[in-house]
Order: structure tokens, then C-alpha cells, then sequence
């Protein structure tokens, strides 16, 4: 299906399209199985971008087996154009980014659903969906809210404000090679912007404890001071976030690893209920590990 180009927002890999392949799937089984039980089913966007993704193919020239091929760019569907197509339909969504550029593309998006209940806010994720928590009660209201930030920018203050709603359901991309990068293996080069940066994100400074260790069973030195490094690996680290998050929330999936465009696995996709009801847990679970399984089954 060709796309009518919103702005021009290149980024992603293979990974990309299966990461929104599975939101996609996740939003056409919660609003079908929840459209005759709440009055009002929402879609919160944190980090929309511009609404699609646009992908460069390389010109390639002719060989014995085929002919020439120009360059091109190719526009795909983004998370924000994919939640506008379920049926049934969301209620109101709700897309949000700090860049004046893509707010101005999800602008343009939004003049072409003039029929639809759609909100686009400019400025930080943390701080929007702080203020849309404390702004309505949840109890006829469920939501799902995308969580697919640049780095590490969602702070452990807004996943508690989202678990206190007990009515969203969550996707969320972590950034494995972003905390990976910002715990320096020498502890010496750990600053105090990359210790904050860490505890924002996973909202304890235990990590220091959990990540690192002496650096070899001689590892003391003449002084009496044991030298440590980061011990973790990076499926240390995506396991310590797993328990994070189930520290918070009733229920979390194990995530589905994604790679980078290098091939490297450099991210973890969660799925995450606020919602504590074992009815409403059972439902989305099943949906939700469904989902994953296949996403699994097509990225090893």
C-alpha cells in the first residue's frame, strides 16, 4: 500500500517492522476484546515520531543477473498510522514528541482523520503522561501506551504513574545498548551523568551493586583497595530490567530481543499490565504472549 509521505523520519531495521508488526497485532486484539466492556479505549504514542518511517534502498548497478536499480525511498506505515487502523477503532489517541518537526508531520496526519479524537502534544514524554494520569479517572477508560524512546528517556517516575492508572497496557522498547554504553565496564569512567542517567531509567542506584563486581580473584591491589569492573553482560542487564519492572507491575512477559542494524542484539521489547484484575491479566497475557511467540519464532 503506498503511503503519502508525512515527513521524512528514516530510522530502524528489519527489527523495526517487527517490533511494529507486533504492536499492530496487540492493538487489533485489545480493541476487539474490549469494545463492548469500556466505554472509552485509548492509544497513548510517547514517542510518535512523524506517524511513518522512511527507508532508503540503495541504487544498485546491472550484472550478468539483473538490471540496474535506482535509488529510492520508500515510505512505511509508522506506530501512529498503524493505530489509526484497527477496527473497532481506538477512541482517542493520543501521539506526543519533543520535535516541533514531527509534531508538525502528526499535525498533517491528524487533518486527514478530521472524523477522529486525536491529540498531538509537543514536549517531553515524562512529563505529558504525568499530566494525563493525574487528569482523568481510568475506571471506564483502557489505554495502551507505546513506549519507544530515543535512548533511554522514559523515567522510572513515569512507569510508576502508568502502573498507578491500573487500566494501561504497555509496550515497551528498552535500550539494552544504551545501558549497556552508559555502564562504562572501568568503574572509574562511570561520571555522575551516566550514574543518573541509569537510575532514572531503572529507578534504584542498586545496579551498581548488581553490575559490577572484583575484577579477577586477585583483583587486590597493594593498598588494600579490590579492583571492580562491570561483570554484568547484556542479557544480565535484560534480565535485571525484568525484574525491575515486575517489582512494579502485576504482570510482565519475558521480552522479545531485537537486534540493531549491525545484527547485535541491542534491545528488548516488554510487555507490561497496570491493570492487577486475574480476569482482565489472563486475557491480554494470552493475546500478548501469542504475539511474541511468533515474533520470536520469525527473528531467530
Amino acid at each position: 500500500m503506498a503511503i503519502r509521505p508525512l515527513g521524512e523520519h528514516r530510522f530502524g531495521s528489519k527489527s523495526t517492522d517487527l517490533k511494529l508488526s507486533i504492536v499492530e497485532g496487540y492493538l487489533k486484539a485489545f480493541t476487539t476484546a474490549l469494545r463492548r466492556k469500556y466505554p472509552a479505549l485509548w492509544y497513548i504514542d510517547a514517542f510518535a515520531g512523524t506517524g511513518e518511517r522512511t527507508v532508503k534502498h540503495d541504487a544498485r548497478p546491472a550484472d550478468m543477473f539483473a538490471e540496474a536499480v535506482e535509488e529510492r525511498i520508500e515510505a512505511r506505515r509508522g506506530s501512529a498510522l498503524i493505530a489509526l487502523k484497527p477496527i473497532p477503532a481506538f477512541d482517542r489517541l493520543i501521539f506526543m514528541d519533543i520535535r516541533a518537526r514531527h509534531c508538525k508531520a502528526l499535525e498533517r496526519l491528524r487533518a486527514e482523520y478530521p472524523d477522529r479524537q486525536i491529540d498531538v502534544i509537543k514536549g517531553d514524554a515524562n512529563d505529558i503522561i504525568e499530566q494525563i494520569v493525574r487528569a482523568r479517572r481510568w475506571s471506564g477508560t483502557r489505554a495502551v501506551i507505546l513506549l519507544d524512546p530515543y535512548g533511554m528517556h522514559v523515567d522510572w517516575a513515569t512507569l510508576e504513574a502508568i502502573r498507578k492508572t491500573e487500566a494501561m497496557d504497555v509496550w515497551y522498547l528498552v535500550s539494552l545498548e544504551g545501558l549497556w554504553r552508559q555502564a562504562s565496564i572501568d568503574p572509574a569512567k562511570l561520571t555522575a551523568k551516566k550514574r543518573e542517567a541509569i537510575t532514572r531509567m531503572v529507578g534504584t542506584d542498586d545496579w551498581q551493586t548488581a553490575w559490577y563486581g572484583p575484577k579477577s580473584a586477585q583483583g587486590t591491589l597493594d593498598l588494600g583497595i579490590e579492583e571492580t569492573r562491570r561483570t554484568a553482560s547484556v542479557d544480565d542487564i535484560a534480565d535485571y530490567f525484568l525484574g525491575r519492572l515486575r517489582s512494579l507491575f502485576p504482570t510482565v512477559l519475558k521480552p522479545l530481543r531485537l537486534k540493531n542494524k549491525g545484527g547485535a542484539p541491542a534491545f528488548a521489547l516488554f510487555f507490561a499490565m497496570s491493570n492487577p484484575d486475574p480476569k482482565a491479566t489472563r486475557v491480554a497475557t494470552r493475546i500478548a504472549s501469542q504475539i511474541l511467540k511468533s515474533g520470536m519464532a520469525s527473528h531467530v
